[in-house]
């Protein structure tokens, strides 16, 4: 089969010949249709994330794709099947903290390390082998478009924060980060999930005029100017009522300031969710006052990535039209243009925004 490669970090991704992917028990081999370019890609492949991948790799995070070999164990899937490959693949021998790595992308501590030695390649080529619980079938309608469902992938994550924080039908939510790619998909997946109000910082006057187009009166755009007290007034204000929920999708590259002043908007007995990138790559913890926790009751959680059922959940989310991905500005790459296809999502990360391989494509 073909792949893009990335032989070492700082240089082109490379598209050749490897093998293909050999089936093992609890495993299934799927043909590749469409796999998410992430707006950061670049920032991976040139190890300025420092993410834990280790080239020679095929990267490429989940994807949409179609059954080519299912393992002896499995009982529902077929040859054939249209279905999203989900990355999140976590480790089958601790029920209560499993070891995660993100096939082809990520992982975490040693656990998660070693699984990502034996899961070692990602969606960027014509067959990808992955477990068959990473599996989920999709509606007949994402054969129709793959390269638009492939977004499949980004507002799971989102998706998954809000479930960890308990987001209720009616509730008001902020999403910190609101005008970025993954904050933008926390909006619309709130608003999916029955939101009664969504409050939208951010400093991208464009990507805010562009959320309040979309959604109307259900989001409050907050243009935010850097001071701390100021933006926490202003984001407050725009809620006209208490704040219920806080989800954090801010990148490394944002202050752990900005984090806090969003999270100190929270009600007496609220929840923050922090998945964003805030510290990763140095500066300033998040710091946030211990009395103010303490008294006001405040639940503060982190969340990387999502359950195994979020995928259910998000594609009945897209399959009922809740969730509309016909807005979204879908650009797909073939394989052998993968290095465009990684320029060009690194250009255009704004709200709905998508880079699309298309490993098959002619």
């Amino acid at each position: 089969m073909r792949a893009a490669v990335l032989r070492q970090f700082g240089a082109p991704l490379t598209v050749r010949e490897v093998p293909d992917p050999e089936l093992a028990r609890g495993e299934v081999v799927v043909e590749v249709l469409a796999a998410s370019v992430a707006p950061y890609a670049a920032e991976v492949f040139s190890g300025e994330r420092n993410y834990p991948l280790v080239p020679p790799v095929v990267p490429g995070i989940g994807g949409v794709g179609r059954v080519v070999h299912v393992g002896p164990d499995a009982t529902r899937l077929r040859p054939g099947d249209l279905v999203w490959c989900d990355p999140t693949v976590r480790s089958r021998d601790d029920a209560l903290t499993p070891d995660i790595t993100l096939q082809g992308w990520s992982s975490r501590g040693e656990g998660g390390a070693r699984l990502a030695r034996y899961l070692h390649d990602g969606s960027f080529a014509e067959l990808m082998r992955i477990p068959t619980e990473n599996v989920f079938p999709l509606p007949a309608a994402a054969g129709d478009d793959p390269a638009r469902w492939a977004a499949l992938g980004v507002h799971l994550i989102p998706y998954g924060g809000l479930l960890a924080g308990g987001l209720a039908a009616g509730e008001t939510l902020l999403v910190s980060g609101a005008t970025g790619n993954l904050g933008s998909s926390a909006v619309a997946v709130a608003v999916a999930m029955g939101a009664g109000r969504v409050v939208a910082p951010g400093r991208n006057q464009a990507a805010l005029g562009l959320l309040a187009d979309r959604f109307g009166p259900l989001v409050r755009p907050v243009p935010l100017t850097g001071d701390e007290a100021d933006d926490r007034t202003a984001m407050s204000a725009a809620a006209d009522g208490p704040i219920d929920m806080v989800i954090d999708l801010l990148p490394p590259s944002a202050p752990s300031s900005a984090s806090r002043a969003a999270a100190m908007t929270v009600r007496e007995y609220g929840r923050v969710v922090l998945m964003g990138g805030v510290g990763m790559l140095g500066g300033d913890d998040l710091a946030l006052p211990y009395p103010w926790l303490m008294r006001n009751s405040i639940t503060v959680r982190g969340q990387w990535m999502y359950p195994r059922t979020a995928n259910v959940g998000i594609t009945r989310l897209l399959a009922s039209g809740a969730l509309d991905l016909a807005p979204e500005r879908v650009r797909s790459f073939g394989l052998d243009a993968v290095n465009d296809a990684v320029a060009y999502a690194a250009s255009h990360g704004g709200p709905f925004d998508r880079t699309t391989l298309t490993p098959l494509a002619g």
